[in-house]
Formats: structure tokens, C-alpha cells, sequence
């Protein structure tokens, strides 16, 4: 690994990697680790948005919550991100009603809903209990080919045939201009309905709403063990938790950290990485020229290119999805020549922070929940598309411990295919796989 680029080895017990977010996040008060023993109704394990929006959701219906994570509430995907934030929740059943009939009737419908629902969680969340995490709308998906800008088009009227109730524009190559200061793209979608946010701060905000609801939240609490039975028993290194519900929202982590306590899962989620780099603060002027409307933009292909305005204006581009486990030599210098590629006029600005992390990628690319036992809940594999997707999980897990599991039930029946062989095989795999989409990407 190049010397000063961010590492990327996964240990319990770490502190926040050295991103934009960690470096600017407004709250740096710690939680505790648990010590000793205490009963709860319901545990969840794993600090990010799957298990701190779980957690809001369960402690707003009256349950007892604790919540454990191995490092830092945020510390992995969700506090690394893009920040944004984005629709869509099981795309290839919400657009294939004949292929949802497998999951029950009224299925396609169902899920397209959830895939509006689950942004409009986020928006409610932060208005209601005030989060102070630099929310603002407007997102554009950008086409760099011609069939990608066909896809565009297609989901444009499906998106208004079906009644989307946000503003959306179909732009060609000169519109594209009045968003993004760049010649690179033919054309566009842009949706006023999706945004971008400071994760981690929305992250820890969502902490800190569970925890004055009632929750129980405790940092550096590696699970090293867990004891099913009608009491669930959860063991740390310096304590445990007796719970009758155990919600598992470790994602590609939980595989990284703890392989042993849910092998099952592991087996249904590959991580792989993406990095990104934050520029200094930009002038106003310059800030202006490359991004006049301030949206969050995401490219179409494989191998994508992501990229926003901080609150402070600062280019946050990030990207180089990496699916073999091996890092770039040099973070700073793969996303800076990615970053002038769109926009030439930061060629030499300064790079103030650079970081990576995994993503838990599934290979249907739909978000995976379900039950180990009959109290013991998971969801994971976001495949990169998290922010608001994991909320409208949160709420799915929260139902399904109330016992009004419909919906939930709905993505339990969804038939994920596990990664053949070991870790190490199914990674090689993958790379290669994902190499034939990269390839096309480039020449198709």
C-alpha cells in the first residue's frame, strides 16, 4: 500500500478512518462499551444505518433497545460514503411486475413504494428530530453513451407513469450544462426528489435520537459470540445482552469482523471497496463553475463515478468500485486523474482527505433480509446503494419484530444466490466478472 493512503484492514476496536466526515463531524462525544450484563427486548448488532435506524424505529414503538458496534457508531460503509441519497429498493422486482409475482400479489407494487418510502424516512427523520447533517435535494444521473441515455429515458416514464410525486427533468448534453461544469456527459436525469447528507452526522444523529427515546447504545463492543434459545444471549468481550429479538445489521463487516457468527450470511455477501477523495475548499467561484445547482451526479457504469459539494464546498469524488480486494497504490492519484477526466478545472487543487471502505455487494444487487432463527433478524447487501434503502430496511425489522411482518416477509422470499467457493475464490471470481462489465462499460 502506498505510504500515507488510507488503510483499509479490518480490526475490532478502531477509531473512525481519516475521512472528510470523521474530521468535520459535529458530535465527537463517545458512547460506552457495555461492561457487565443486561436484558433487553431487543438487541442489534452493528453502529451503522441498517442498525441505528432500526434501532429509532424500534425505541419510537416502545421496545427496549440495545445497540453494539465493534468500533464506531458510523466507522464502517455508512460514515465513508458518498452521501447520497438515493431511491429505489429492490429495483428488479419493483420494474418486473411478472418476476414479483413469485414474492405474492400486489409484490411489484409493494416494493416500488418502499423504494420512494425509504427516502422519505430519511427526510421525516431529520425534520422531526431536527439532525443537523447538511441535507440538501437534488441528484443527477449522468450518460456517457447512448444506451445508457436510452436507460435514462426509460426510467423517466416509468418513474412518471407511475406517479413519482417529485420533479424530475430529462436534460441532453447541453442541459447537462446547467448542472455540472463539465463536456464529459450527453445527457442526464435529474431528480429533485433525491439529495446528498453528511453520513457520519446523520449516522450519529440517528444514534443520539434512539438513545434519548430510551435505546441503550454501546460502542467498541466487538460481539464475539452469540447463544440462541427463546433468550438470545449475546457475549462481548466485557459483557452480554439477553434479548428476546437479535437484529443483525453487521452487513460486509460482519463477514470481516465476526465470520463466525453468521456464516450463513457471509456466504451471501462479497465486500468490495470504493474510495474517495475530498478536495480543499473550493472558491465560490470555482465551486460555482463546476457544480452551479448542487446536486449530488452518479454516472451509470460499473466501475462509477460519484461525486457532490460538501456544506464547506469542497469536491467530495469518489468511486474506483474494486471488487478484488486490493487496494489502489495511491488513492490521492487514481481518484485525482478520475476527477480530472469530469472536471479539468481541479486538475491541481488540493487534496485535504482520501479514505476507502467495503460495501456489502449481494449478486442480485437486492437488499438480503431474513430470519436465522425465529427471532434472530438480518438485513444487508446494499451493494453500494445504502443511505436510504437501510432506512426502509430498519422499518421492515422494526415491523417484523411488532409482528406485523407483510412487507418484510415480502423481500424474506426473494431467492438470493450465494458466491460459490471460499473468500478468497469467490473474490477472484467476482473481479473477473465484474472485469467483462468494466471492459463493456469502456468500448459498448
Amino acid at each position: 500500500m502506498h505510504k500515507g493512503d488510507v488503510s483499509m484492514s479490518v480490526t475490532a476496536n478502531q477509531e473512525h478512518t481519516r475521512s472528510y466526515y470523521a474530521a468535520h463531524q459535529r458530535d465527537t462525544k463517545p458512547f460506552p462499551p457495555l461492561m457487565g450484563e443486561i436484558t433487553t427486548d431487543v438487541c442489534i448488532i452493528g453502529g451503522g444505518l441498517s442498525g441505528v435506524a432500526t434501532a429509532v424505529e424500534l425505541a419510537e414503538r416502545g421496545y427496549r433497545v440495545a445497540l453494539l458496534e465493534a468500533n464506531r457508531i458510523g466507522w464502517g460503509a455508512s460514515g465513508r460514503n458518498g452521501g447520497q441519497v438515493i431511491g429505489g429498493y429492490g429495483e428488479a422486482f419493483a420494474h418486473n411486475e411478472k418476476k414479483a409475482e413469485k414474492l405474492g400479489p400486489g409484490a411489484a407494487k409493494m416494493i416500488w413504494d418502499m423504494g420512494t418510502e425509504c427516502v422519505d424516512i430519511v427526510r421525516e427523520r431529520i425534520e422531526k428530530y431536527d439532525i443537523d447533517c447538511d441535507l440538501q435535494w437534488g441528484y443527477l444521473d449522468v450518460a456517457l453513451k447512448r444506451r445508457e441515455l436510452e436507460d435514462l429515458k426509460d426510467h423517466h416514464e416509468e418513474l412518471l407513469e407511475k406517479g413519482y410525486p417529485h420533479e424530475l427533468r430529462l436534460v441532453d448534453e447541453d442541459g447537462v450544462r446547467d448542472y455540472l461544469g463539465t463536456e464529459r456527459y450527453i445527457g442526464g436525469l435529474a431528480n429533485a426528489g433525491n439529495g446528498h447528507v453528511q453520513v457520519l452526522d446523520l449516522c450519529k444523529g440517528e444514534a443520539r435520537v434512539a438513545e434519548s427515546l430510551g435505546a441503550q447504545i454501546f460502542e467498541q463492543s466487538l460481539v464475539t459470540s452469540i447463544e440462541p434459545g427463546d433468550t438470545v444471549t449475546i457475549n462481548t468481550a466485557h459483557g452480554c445482552v439477553k434479548a428476546k429479538y437479535v437484529a443483525l445489521c453487521g452487513n460486509a463487516y460482519l463477514a470481516k469482523l465476526a465470520p463466525k457468527l453468521a456464516p450463513k450470511l457471509s456466504r451471501y455477501v462479497l465486500p468490495a471497496s470504493s474510495y474517495v477523495i475530498a478536495t480543499e475548499p473550493l472558491s465560490d467561484e470555482l465551486a460555482h463553475d463546476v457544480m452551479p445547482q448542487n446536486v449530488a451526479t452518479c454516472d451509470q457504469r460499473t466501475a462509477l463515478d460519484y461525486f457532490r459539494l460538501s456544506a464547506d464546498k469542497r469536491m467530495l469524488f469518489g468511486g474506483l468500485s474494486n471488487y478484488s480486494a486490493r487496494d489502489p497504490r495511491s488513492i490521492t492519484g487514481t481518484m485525482r486523474s478520475r476527477m480530472a477526466k469530469v472536471f479539468p478545472q481541479l486538475a491541481d487543487v488540493g487534496i485535504d482527505y482520501y479514505w476507502g471502505g467495503f460495501m456489502g455487494i449481494g449478486l442480485n444487487r437486492i437488499p438480503q433480509l431474513g430470519r436465522l432463527y425465529p427471532n434472530v433478524y438480518y438485513a444487508q447487501a446494499y451493494s453500494g446503494h445504502g443511505v436510504a434503502p437501510t432506512h426502509m430496511s430498519g422499518r421492515l425489522l422494526a415491523e417484523a419484530i411488532s409482528a406485523q411482518a407483510e412487507r418484510f416477509d415480502v423481500m424474506a422470499r426473494v431467492k438470493h444466490i450465494p458466491f460459490p467457493g471460499g473468500s478468497l475464490l469467490r473474490q477472484s471470481l467476482f473481479a473477473m466478472g465484474m472485469m467483462y462489465y468494466k471492459i463493456r462499460d469502456e468500448i459498448g
